[in-house]
């Protein structure tokens, strides 16, 4: 994985459990769109989350080699 998808990981997983009260569990099982839902307002932005097939391209695309 690429060093800038690494440290927002990193920030995120120090960030979000804090904010919405989760354990470091709860947040590493949750999905990119599970998080989005929760700390989007509602009808805030029009695009659909990542589809685990577009994700899966992004990780294969920026992985170390």
């Amino acid at each position: 994985m690429s060093a800038s998808f690494t440290a927002a990981a990193s920030r995120l997983a120090g960030v979000i459990p804090r904010l919405l009260g989760w354990s470091p569990h709860a947040f590493w099982e949750a999905t990119p769109a599970e998080i989005v839902a929760i700390l989007r307002p509602d009808g805030a932005g029009s695009e659909a989350p990542l589809t685990r097939s577009e994700l899966t391209a992004l990780v294969e695309r920026d992985r170390d080699g």
